[in-house]
């Protein structure tokens, strides 16, 4: 089995609509492909209507934490949508997005880049704004070569000149609301340092400690020292591991099934899960 737990859609910050990203989830060998869009469901409906046969879908979405003033995500996998305390947050996140992106657009152009939020909002279309789309305007302006280029301390990283923090999610609370809501939770790319600062290893002990169940570990942004750090750690604080591509569509250069899960590891993370279930392809 080809198993991938981390991908997004035109629902969030992808190009791919969720019904393009599960028929193209297929073409690429995929076994099992999970919908994690940031702090939203939307496109969970549309990827189910879609799905073809022989591919499972995996229904998630990657929540926007800080803690003690670092920004981390958490992969959260077959909770119950209709939870109303877990909804309402996810709300509260989507909710600040778009005053956050003007303000970052409002902080690139007194460092003189001519962005426009109409152009950032024509780029985002009905996904939820954020980060990635700012920076495919500064591609499109030519400002920097690529998307990961804008996510520098010149631009768009976490210490970057025209960051702007938004509403996040206590990662403890988090967890608790997850699991209230018959959830999985995974640590998405613990260690990528690329992306700003990260967490401490004695952070994530802690994340386990309140039920955390797993880290991401093979992913684009870790090297092969990192991951086999993350292992390590992992089999100390009994958390499962993971893989995937963290799949953006065009935006990124990352392809889907990139990085995959073992079938052991999925088995368990929907043995956890009380909330919702995979859902088999019939050939929509």
């Amino acid at each position: 089995m080809r198993i991938d737990l981390h991908t997004h859609s035109t629902a969030s910050d992808g190009t791919d609509t969720p019904a393009e990203l599960v028929r193209n989830a297929a073409r690429a060998g995929l076994d099992v492909v999970a919908l994690t869009d940031h702090d939203t469901v939307g496109g969970h409906a549309e990827a189910r209507a879609a799905l073809p046969e022989g591919l499972t879908l995996v229904t998630g979405a990657e929540l926007s934490c800080r803690l003690d003033g670092v920004s981390l995500h958490l992969l959260a996998y077959l909770f119950d949508p209709e939870e109303p305390e877990l909804a309402r947050e996810r709300e509260l996140v989507r909710d600040d997005r778009v005053p956050r992106a003007r303000a970052m657009v409002g902080k690139l152009r007194d460092l003189g880049v001519p962005v426009t939020w109409e152009h950032v909002a024509r780029i985002a279309g009905d996904g939820a704004v954020g980060r990635p789309h700012i920076a495919t305007a500064l591609v499109e302006l030519g400002v920097v070569g690529s998307v990961s280029d804008a996510f520098t301390s010149q631009w768009l990283a976490n210490d970057g000149r025209a960051y702007v923090e938004k509403h996040e999610l206590d990662p403890f609370d988090a967890i608790r609301l997850v699991r209230a809501a018959g959830g999985v939770t995974v640590f998405a790319h613990p260690l990528a340092v690329k992306r700003g600062s990260c967490v401490p290893e004695s952070a994530i002990a802690d994340l386990a400690a309140a039920g955390l169940d797993g880290i991401e570990v093979d992913h684009m942004d870790h090297d092969a020292p990192t991951r086999a750090r993350l292992r390590g750690l992992a089999a100390e604080l009994g958390l499962l591991t993971t893989g995937s591509s963290d799949y953006h569509g065009s935006r990124k250069t990352c392809r889907l099934g990139d990085c995959t899960t073992d079938p052991e590891i999925y088995g368990e993370i929907v043995r956890r899960a009380t909330g919702a279930f995979p859902v088999p392809g019939t050939g929509g």
